[in-house]
């Protein structure tokens, strides 16, 4: 999810990782000849990898890649960034190393102060961290990106995910680490001692606050960033929203009305006092008995998939006058959807159109 990438960075060395990792992005694929020279590269890691027999061969396995750039209105497109940076992490240094012999520019600078960046625990780590926090959450984002949405398995979604990462939390640290530190020995990459004292770039040891490698990575960066992710997940999905929503999915006409509640229908109902009097709800719930009988008899609103759809036909055939009080809370439910993906969209394609030069 965007919010969730866009939290984590506010974490100063995530944030930090991220330019890194745009910056190396656009350096590499900054020509057509440097985009080709890194796929040359990568196919030249798979043949040697073959020679060798350490390739894992299979249908769908080691197909042609390139970096992916990590895009702002796609959220999921930093954990795919992510993955590529890791399978194609020898074909990038080399790149690098190519552009740094070649190109005696400012272009050779840059690429060489990421050469030595992306050569280090530290980005090696962020690296793991951010595709394991991401890997859990990115699940979640694409079932919010879908158009029609079922609200009742994104729920258990949005659960499911604050479990893992709380899980991740107090028992996947060592295990990052250990993957981290894997990940760099096999690529010469220099691994710290956790218990070593830590010294903060720049700053000589007498003024720095003391703290070791553990907590560096352990309490600043991993805890951090995943207790960033987890007061997001509870402040966008809390209680309240998540009943509202539940109770929401319970008008969807899919599968012939088969999430209808009554109970949770009335309970929707609640939320709205000034639409709602005590009088009405207690029509409603007589309403709604009524009502879904109907639906359930009449092959006019047998094969509807979203609540849109619905308060169309029950306008179509008059019903909206014979359920007053569903219809009512049809409309209600209808301006409810606000942030999803399609909205979303929306209002990035009015941007196009309705932008500061133009209004």
């Amino acid at each position: 999810m965007r919010a969730l990438v866009a939290v984590a960075k506010k974490n100063i060395d995530v944030n930090s990782f991220f330019t890194t990792a745009n910056n190396l992005v656009n350096v590499v694929g900054a020509s057509c000849k440097r985009h080709d020279a890194l796929r040359a590269q990568y196919q030249e890691e798979l043949v040697r990898a073959f020679e060798d027999d350490c390739l894992i061969t299979g249908r769908g396995l080691n197909q042609e890649r390139t970096l992916k750039r990590a895009g702002d209105t796609r959220w999921n497109s930093h954990y795919s960034t992510l993955i590529s940076f890791i399978s194609m992490f020898p074909s990038v240094v080399n790149m690098l190393q190519m552009i740094i012999d070649d190109n005696p520019n400012d272009s050779s600078g840059e690429a060489y102060k990421l050469w030595r960046e992306i050569q280090s625990f530290e980005f090696v780590f962020h690296l793991f961290v951010m595709k394991a926090i991401l890997g859990i959450t990115n699940t979640l984002s694409l079932a919010l990106q879908k158009k029609d949405q079922d609200i009742v398995s994104a729920m258990n979604l949005v659960k499911t995910c604050k479990e893992n990462l709380q899980l991740m939390k107090d028992n996947e640290f060592e295990e990052l680490v250990e993957q981290a530190s894997s990940f760099c020995y096999k690529h010469d990459i220099i691994v710290p001692t956790m218990d070593e004292e830590y010294v903060i770039p720049g700053r000589s040891r007498r003024n720095a606050p003391m703290k070791t490698d553990y907590h560096r990575y352990r309490v600043e960066i991993f805890i951090h960033v995943i207790d960033g992710q987890l007061a997001e997940l509870n402040d966008r999905f809390n209680e309240v929203s998540t009943e509202l929503l539940t109770c929401l999915a319970c008008l969807s006409p899919k599968n012939n009305f088969v999430a209808f509640d009554k109970r949770k229908l009335v309970r929707l109902a609640q939320f709205y006092p000034y639409d709602f009097s005590d009088r009405d709800l207690l029509m409603l719930e007589d309403q709604l008995g009524v009502y879904v009988h109907h639906m359930h008899s009449s092959s006019d609103f047998s094969q509807l998939e979203g609540i849109s759809s619905l308060a169309e036909k029950m306008v179509e055939k008059g019903m909206h006058e014979i359920f007053p009080f569903v219809y009512l809370l049809l409309t209600l439910a209808l301006v409810l959807p606000v942030a999803t993906a399609s909205v979303e969209r929306a209002f990035s394609a009015m941007n196009i159109i309705k932008n500061p030069l133009r209004n």
